[in-house]
């Protein structure tokens, strides 16, 4: 494999990473503090045609290859991981599974408002009582002559109020048990669409978590998303490709706190020179910039063979699992490296080590990518 990037690939990494640097860096912290939805962010990345990186040009969007939309989620992510996630919450997990399973209505109907940013995306999956055993799921959808009517609640859902289209995932059959979902695609100005509540998180507070209840909502049968009883596949094979953009914005946040925490061991003075000076430092440094390496070279070979059409699922799994855990390990060395410093919100790796810890849980824990892994490994 060549892992040169192509010349297109590498004026899109520079135009970002400029983007970032100017317009989201800048705002970050403002965001974090202030908990609000960073529409102003939103609005940029829809001017830049971000938001319809994955979508086909036939529907308004750019079709971008997986190693470029890898490449563009990092770099939002070294610039604001709240908004760098609510970019992922449409690219990662409304596109792709409109584009893989969707109708030729269901894609005219929502990719190009997507596209333009006219509209948001989220994935309703998760259930107070369902969270990685996603077969556990209790909201209903029951048949009535023209559709469906669901019943019931879900939990961590990213921008599921803001959103204009929200998949959800019901049981359509409870005696078939996993063979029993489907999913729906929900038009969230319907009546029975209620946001009971955005969680108040440790970190990420500019991306809205918020929790749904559906009371009586009526989806009519076009709406619902691939064949009845296959909401399942429909939600693990858009968690694979999920997992390479978490990857990315794992090392993209990791990127930013190795960054600071070089510019402050140069600046820092103790015992009469710069903490860089001393092994103890330099050794810490060397980790991070090592782990964050390997990470983002997995992420690049998940992305080609998802380019490729290859099976990516145990590699997505081990590229989640690896970035994650190194990029929670090198938020912890960056506020060691800041000292007291890093432990007050005036200094950006304080918000990098809160940020990170949401990223080894969402999209599937690292306990369940290790899990995928061993039965990969294990043949099972």
């Amino acid at each position: 494999m060549d892992f040169a990037l192509t010349e297109e690939q590498r004026l899109l990494r520079q135009s970002l990473r400029e983007f970032a640097e100017k317009e989201l860096r800048p705002r970050a912290h403002e965001v974090d503090m202030t908990g609000e939805f960073p529409w102003e962010n939103v609005r940029k990345m829809a001017a830049l045609g971000l938001l319809g990186m994955n979508v086909p040009p036939a529907y308004g969007g750019s079709g971008a290859d997986a190693v470029s939309y890898a490449l563009a989620t990092e770099e939002l992510s070294r610039g604001c991981a709240s908004t760098a996630t609510i970019f992922s919450a449409v690219n990662s997990l409304t596109v792709p599974p409109l584009l893989k399973f969707g109708t030729e209505t269901q894609k005219e109907r929502w990719l190009p408002r997507l596209a333009r940013g006219e509209t948001l995306g989220a994935f309703a999956l998760s259930e107070p009582q369902a969270g990685s055993d996603a077969a556990a799921l209790r909201t209903t959808a029951a048949r009535t002559g023209d559709g469906w009517v669901l019943n019931g609640r879900k939990v961590f859902c990213t921008c599921g109020n803001v959103s204009g289209v929200t998949l959800v995932f019901a049981v359509t059959d409870a005696a078939k048990g996993a063979h029993g979902i489907s999913a729906f695609l929900v038009d969230t100005a319907t009546k029975g669409y209620i946001m009971e509540k955005v969680e108040e998180k440790m970190g990420l507070h500019g991306s809205p978590t918020a929790s749904l209840v559906f009371e009586d909502l009526h989806v009519a049968d076009e709406d619902r998303l691939g064949a009845e009883g296959d909401g399942l596949n429909v939600a693990f094979s858009t968690l694979d490709g999920g997992r390479i953009g978490v990857a990315a914005m794992a090392n993209g946040i990791a990127q930013a706190a190795l960054e600071e925490s070089i510019v402050y061991a140069k600046s820092r003075i103790q015992f009469g020179h710069p903490i860089a000076d001393h092994e103890a430092i330099q050794w810490m440094l060397a980790d991070m910039a090592v782990g964050i390496e390997a990470a983002r070279l997995m992420v690049w070979r998940t992305a080609w063979l998802k380019d490729q059409g290859r099976p990516h699922t145990k590699e997505a799994a081990m590229t989640k699992l690896f970035a994650t855990s190194h990029a929670a390990k090198v938020a912890v060395k960056a506020v060691q490296i800041h000292g007291g410093y890093g432990y007050v919100k005036d200094y950006a790796v304080e918000r990098f080590f809160r940020d990170i810890k949401v990223y080894e849980i969402f999209e599937g824990t690292n306990e369940i990518q290790r899990i995928v892994i061993a039965r990969s490994v294990l043949g099972a």
